[in-house]
Protein backbone atom coordinates (compact mmCIF):
# COMPACT_ATOMS: atom_id res chain seq x y z
CA UNK A 1 0.00 0.00 0.00
CA UNK A 2 2.83 2.39 0.86
CA UNK A 3 4.45 1.71 -2.52
CA UNK A 4 1.23 2.57 -4.38
CA UNK A 5 0.80 5.84 -2.45
CA UNK A 6 4.45 6.72 -3.08
CA UNK A 7 4.08 6.03 -6.83
CA UNK A 8 0.94 8.18 -7.01
CA UNK A 9 2.69 10.99 -5.14
CA UNK A 10 5.68 10.90 -7.55
CA UNK A 11 3.34 10.80 -10.55
CA UNK A 12 1.44 13.80 -9.20
CA UNK A 13 4.67 15.78 -8.70
CA UNK A 14 5.88 14.99 -12.22
CA UNK A 15 2.63 16.14 -13.80
CA UNK A 16 2.71 19.41 -11.84
CA UNK A 17 6.21 20.17 -13.13
CA UNK A 18 5.10 19.66 -16.73
CA UNK A 19 2.29 22.17 -16.31
CA UNK A 20 4.64 24.75 -14.75
CA UNK A 21 7.06 24.39 -17.69
CA UNK A 22 4.24 24.98 -20.18
CA UNK A 23 3.11 28.10 -18.34
CA UNK A 24 6.66 29.49 -18.34
CA UNK A 25 7.06 28.83 -22.08
CA UNK A 26 3.77 30.62 -22.85
CA UNK A 27 4.82 33.66 -20.81
CA UNK A 28 8.14 33.85 -22.66
CA UNK A 29 6.34 33.81 -26.02
CA UNK A 30 4.09 36.66 -24.90
CA UNK A 31 7.13 38.75 -23.90
CA UNK A 32 8.73 38.27 -27.33
CA UNK A 33 5.51 39.28 -29.08
CA UNK A 34 5.21 42.34 -26.83
CA UNK A 35 8.76 43.46 -27.70
CA UNK A 36 7.99 43.34 -31.42
CA UNK A 37 4.94 45.58 -31.01
CA UNK A 38 6.94 48.15 -29.02
CA UNK A 39 9.14 49.08 -31.97
CA UNK A 40 8.23 52.54 -33.19
CA UNK A 41 8.61 54.75 -36.21
CA UNK A 42 10.67 57.90 -36.03
CA UNK A 43 10.70 60.68 -38.61
CA UNK A 44 13.80 62.90 -38.75
CA UNK A 45 14.08 65.52 -41.49
CA UNK A 46 11.14 63.80 -43.25
CA UNK A 47 13.02 60.48 -43.39
CA UNK A 48 11.43 57.43 -41.79
CA UNK A 49 13.44 55.14 -39.48
CA UNK A 50 12.54 52.29 -37.14
CA UNK A 51 13.52 52.28 -33.45
CA UNK A 52 13.99 48.81 -31.98
CA UNK A 53 12.94 49.36 -28.38
CA UNK A 54 14.49 47.83 -25.27
CA UNK A 55 12.37 45.72 -22.96
CA UNK A 56 12.32 48.01 -19.93
CA UNK A 57 9.83 50.30 -18.20
CA UNK A 58 11.43 53.48 -19.55
CA UNK A 59 11.00 52.33 -23.17
CA UNK A 60 7.44 51.19 -22.46
CA UNK A 61 6.68 54.59 -20.92
CA UNK A 62 7.97 56.39 -24.01
CA UNK A 63 5.86 54.09 -26.18
CA UNK A 64 2.79 54.98 -24.09
CA UNK A 65 3.27 58.69 -24.92
CA UNK A 66 3.03 58.17 -28.70
CA UNK A 67 2.45 59.90 -31.00
CA UNK A 68 4.65 62.84 -30.02
CA UNK A 69 6.64 65.52 -31.80
CA UNK A 70 9.79 66.89 -30.17
CA UNK A 71 12.25 69.65 -31.02
CA UNK A 72 15.74 68.37 -30.31
CA UNK A 73 18.83 70.53 -29.88
CA UNK A 74 22.37 69.75 -31.09
CA UNK A 75 25.15 68.90 -28.64
CA UNK A 76 28.84 68.06 -29.15
CA UNK A 77 28.56 67.25 -32.87
CA UNK A 78 27.34 63.74 -32.07
CA UNK A 79 23.91 63.90 -30.42
CA UNK A 80 20.47 65.50 -30.36
CA UNK A 81 18.70 66.00 -27.05
CA UNK A 82 15.43 67.27 -25.61
CA UNK A 83 14.22 67.60 -22.03
CA UNK A 84 10.74 66.12 -21.66
CA UNK A 85 8.05 67.19 -19.19
CA UNK A 86 7.64 63.65 -17.88
CA UNK A 87 9.97 61.76 -15.53
CA UNK A 88 10.76 58.25 -16.73
CA UNK A 89 11.70 55.17 -14.72
CA UNK A 90 15.47 54.74 -15.03
CA UNK A 91 17.93 51.84 -15.25
CA UNK A 92 21.13 53.83 -15.64
CA UNK A 93 24.37 52.14 -16.58
CA UNK A 94 27.69 53.28 -18.02
CA UNK A 95 27.86 51.82 -21.55
CA UNK A 96 31.50 52.93 -22.05
CA UNK A 97 30.80 53.18 -25.80
CA UNK A 98 27.85 54.85 -27.49
CA UNK A 99 26.92 53.45 -30.89
CA UNK A 100 25.55 55.51 -33.76
CA UNK A 101 21.76 55.17 -33.57
CA UNK A 102 21.49 54.61 -29.82
CA UNK A 103 18.41 56.19 -28.24
CA UNK A 104 19.04 56.88 -24.56
CA UNK A 105 17.61 58.64 -21.55
CA UNK A 106 20.01 60.90 -19.65
CA UNK A 107 18.80 61.39 -16.10
CA UNK A 108 15.07 60.79 -15.86
CA UNK A 109 13.76 63.16 -18.53
CA UNK A 110 16.35 63.94 -21.22
CA UNK A 111 15.82 62.06 -24.49
CA UNK A 112 19.05 61.67 -26.48
CA UNK A 113 19.66 60.33 -29.99
CA UNK A 114 23.30 59.68 -30.90
CA UNK A 115 24.26 60.00 -34.55
CA UNK A 116 27.97 59.22 -34.13
CA UNK A 117 29.78 56.51 -32.14
CA UNK A 118 32.17 57.48 -29.34
CA UNK A 119 33.45 56.46 -25.90
CA UNK A 120 31.78 57.91 -22.79
CA UNK A 121 31.94 57.92 -18.99
CA UNK A 122 28.32 59.11 -18.58
CA UNK A 123 25.43 56.92 -17.48
CA UNK A 124 22.21 56.41 -19.45
CA UNK A 125 19.07 54.32 -19.59
CA UNK A 126 18.90 52.64 -22.98
CA UNK A 127 15.55 53.07 -24.72
CA UNK A 128 16.35 51.56 -28.11
CA UNK A 129 18.40 51.70 -31.27
CA UNK A 130 17.87 53.17 -34.77
CA UNK A 131 19.39 51.04 -37.53
CA UNK A 132 21.11 52.78 -40.46
CA UNK A 133 20.76 56.29 -39.02
CA UNK A 134 22.11 58.91 -41.42
CA UNK A 135 24.24 61.85 -40.29
CA UNK A 136 21.45 64.17 -39.18
CA UNK A 137 23.54 67.36 -39.19
CA UNK A 138 24.77 69.90 -36.67
CA UNK A 139 21.56 71.84 -36.14
CA UNK A 140 18.34 71.41 -34.19
CA UNK A 141 15.78 68.99 -35.58
CA UNK A 142 12.11 68.22 -35.11
CA UNK A 143 11.35 64.56 -34.81
CA UNK A 144 8.09 62.71 -34.73
CA UNK A 145 7.61 59.37 -32.93
CA UNK A 146 4.73 57.07 -33.87
CA UNK A 147 3.57 53.51 -33.19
Amino acid sequence: MKKIIMCLFILLLCSCNIKEDNITDNNQEEIVIENKTNDMKIFINDKNYQIHMEDNDAAKYLYSLLPIEIKMNELNGNEKYAYLDESFPTYSYAPKKIEKGDVMLFGDNCLVIFYKSFNTNYTYTKLGHIDDLDDIGNSSIVLRLEK
